[in-house]
This record gives C-alpha cells, structure tokens and sequence, in this order.
C-alpha cells in the first residue's frame, strides 16, 4: 500500500490505519484551506480509490480530513478550472471513483463537510461524526450546480422535504441531527472520529471478504431499484455465487460454520 507526501503536491494522504493492516486510511490534507479541493487534488483523489479498489492486500477504506474541517468544498479560487473541466471523465472524478469502488468506505467527518465535501461524504458506505460536525449544501448559496450527487442521494437517505430545505434554504445539519435522520451511523467526541472509523472498518474486514464486497454490492445496486427488482437481483446473485461454488468451498463453509458454533457459549434459555 503507497503512501503520498503531504509535499508531494496532491496534498492526498494514503497508508494504512497501522502496519500490515488490510485497512487503508486516505487523508485530504490541506487544513490551512479547511482541506478545499484543487483540480489536482480531485484527480489524486479518484486514482487514490481507483487503486485501493484493486488492490488485494485493501479490504476497507477509510476517508478523513486533516484539521478542523473533514472538506470545505471545491477551491473556488480556481473555479473554472473544476466546472469547465471534462467533467465525464470517470477516472479523474473522485466521487464516481468511491462509487465505483468495490471495498466499503468508512467517513470519518470531523468539522465542517461543506457542499463537495458533503458530496463526498455521501459516496461512503457508513458514517462516523464528531459531536462538532455539520453538513453544508451551499450550491443555491454560489450558483453552482450539483454533479456529484448531493440533489438525488440527499432526498433517499433523510428524505425528499428535508432534503429540500437543507439544499434550498442552505442550512447547517449538525451531527444530532443527522444521527436522528439516519444520515450518520455514530456520533463520536472530535478527537475519536478516526479511531472509530478505523474500528468499524476492523469490524468489517475480519469478516468473509469476498461476500463483503459482494453484499455491498448488492445493497448498493438493489438500492438504486424498486424493491420488486432489488429482490429479484439479490436473488440472482445468490443463484450465481452459489452456482459458482466448489464441492470443497461447500466443505469448507460447514467447518467453519461448525467451528464457530462449537465456540459459542451454551445458551442457559
């Protein structure tokens, strides 16, 4: 797993949450800027998840920003050069990247996650937040226009008239509220967000890690359809990855359930 230099220009910081972990922690890192995004920034951004999706030795990302803000959006001093962009290109996109990528991402947000830095926030799979954070939509503020997703994921997670007065009227949601409207998973002291975040992505990773990045998969397609049709996915990826076992992965499935049994404690109902 690489690590990029806080000099090296890109000022996006990837390692892992400690030595030999399968858990990769990638850091925005400009806080004299309240981590605003460049250009260069963004495109770093997306080959950092575009390379951690592929690598093996990643089975879970964790997405955090130095200083008192997690992003404060896009860099409006350089404005044009972000919205005048080719912005269909996938592969310099960092929120398509996090989309695209097939292990579960983990936003630590301390502080401010301000417009693109709310976008990004919502292309991870879960959320940890510290007891200061708020979430600000301030498109209609600046007239600029949403293309990372905030209009459409917003209304499916909180709700279509919530969603509407966050993103109309340019309120702040603080992290009570977004805990209370489903949109965080835990909220955390400031000084414990990364920690927790790295221990939910421990959690996860100590699972089965092909079916993690299959489940994830799964909800995150099936959530995208009506629940007729996301049925009828999960069904027919189930048939698949059961069609596509070995007699021996069968074998191996029954010990392992076996064995995890067999460690439990006799239940005194």
């Amino acid at each position: 797993m690489g690590t990029a230099s806080p000099d090296s220009g890109d000022l996006i910081e990837v390692g892992p949450a400690r030595p030999g972990s399968p858990v990769a922690v990638v850091t925005i890192n400009r806080p004299s800027a309240l981590n605003a995004l460049t250009k260069p920034m963004m495109i770093s951004m997306a080959a950092a998840f575009r390379r951690l999706g592929a690598d093996d030795a990643v089975a879970a990302v964790v997405l955090a920003g130095r200083g008192r803000a997690f992003c404060s959006g896009v860099d409006l001093t350089a404005a044009a050069e972000v919205f005048k962009g080719d912005v269909k290109d996938v592969a310099t996109d960092p929120v398509v990247q996090m989309e695209l990528c097939r292990k579960p991402i983990v936003g630590a947000i301390a502080g401010f996650a301000v417009t693109a830095g709310f976008e990004i926030a919502l292309a991870c799979d879960i959320l940890v937040a510290g007891r200061s954070t708020k979430f600000l939509d301030t498109h209609a503020k600046f007239g600029i226009f949403p293309s990372w997703g905030l209009s459409q994921k917003l209304s499916r997670i909180i709700g279509p008239n919530r969603a509407r007065e966050v993103s109309l009227t340019c309120m702040p949601v603080t992290a009570e509220m977004a805990e209370r409207w489903g949109l965080v998973n835990h909220v955390v002291d400031d000084n414990e967000v990364l920690s927790k975040a790295i221990e939910v992505a421990e959690a996860i990773v100590r699972n089965n890690r092909n079916l993690v990045v299959l489940y994830k998969s799964v909800i995150n397609d099936g959530f995208k359809l009506d629940l007729e049709h996301a049925q009828a996915l999960e069904k027919e990826r189930g048939h698949n990855y059961y069609n596509g076992m070995t007699k021996e992965q069968f074998t191996n499935m029954q010990k392992f359930i076996q064995g995890r049994s067999s460690k439990k404690t006799p239940s005194k109902l």
